[in-house]
């Protein structure tokens, strides 16, 4: 039995309903976004090239500057500004969707309907990315004495010494809570403020509904976006020139599967 709650923005008073996907609706989601990224690789892949580029050119600068042993917190939070990082990625499966043609300006400065609020969503998730990296750095600053260490000493300090271990397990208890908290607020939020008029606060409201509400299919959603993530960042960044436009077609097919306007 489907079950929904409805919502009203501000403004623009678009009314709609959040509708319970099944728990076969994420595996649905990722096929969609697969087929959405062959439809367009060109627009896809390099979208992912570029990002994993730019990514890749951080870790350099770190190393340049002796602080590669933070590299593993940045990989981790970004996740935590996937979401605001696809929108256009969005763009692409929402014009596939109304068969709208594809072009490269389109795409690089999407035409969002809440441009503002969009912006208070993606400061927002800046804000808990910087919460992050603040907790790191001081979890890592306390259980290594605030000596910084080169990767390598740092993945046998972290693997073999109980303080190790400890600051392991407390950041990813951290890590975890942080993206669970993104990941509530943000699992449809953007790609609604990216297709329709509302208010931040209505597009998170109705995030965190879905995630309350459907539990079942969007924690499934959520094990796969992580799970997708993490093979992404432990090849070396490469696999996210594919995991990364693919999990943002599908975030996209996640919101039209859920938020049905009345």
């Amino acid at each position: 039995m489907n079950r929904s709650s409805s919502a009203t923005t501000t403004g623009a008073q678009l009314q709609f309903t959040l509708r319970n996907p099944s728990m076969d609706g994420p595996w649905r989601w990722l096929a969609l976004g697969w087929n959405d990224m062959w439809r367009a690789p060109v627009y896809s892949l390099t979208y992912g090239l570029v990002f994993v580029a730019a990514g890749l050119c951080g870790t350099v600068g770190l190393w340049w500057l002796g602080l590669e042993s933070i590299v593993p917190a940045i990989a981790a939070g970004f996740g935590l500004l996937g979401p605001i990082l696809a929108v256009g990625l969005y763009e692409v499966s929402r014009r596939h969707e109304s068969g709208e043609p594809l072009d490269v300006g389109g795409i690089v400065f999407v035409r969002t309907a809440s441009v503002v609020q969009l912006g208070l969503l993606a400061f927002a998730l800046m804000f808990i990315f910087l919460v992050w990296m603040r907790v790191a750095t001081l979890l890592y600053a306390l259980f290594t004495h605030g000596s910084y260490m080169p990767l390598d000493r740092f993945a046998t300090f972290a693997l073999s010494t109980p303080e190790g271990l400890t600051l392991l397990a407390v950041g990813s208890v951290v890590g975890a809570v942080l993206a669970l908290v993104v990941f509530a607020i943000s699992a449809i939020s953007v790609p609604l403020l990216v297709h329709r008029d509302v208010d931040a606060m209505t597009a998170i409201s109705a995030s965190v509904q879905a995630v309350i509400k459907f539990p079942g299919p969007m924690l499934l959603w959520a094990w796969l976006v992580a799970l997708l993530t993490a093979f992404g960042i432990a090849t070396l960044f490469v696999g996210l020139v594919f995991v990364f436009p693919l999990l943002g077609h599908a975030t996209w097919h996640a919101y039209r599967a859920i938020v049905v306007e009345r």
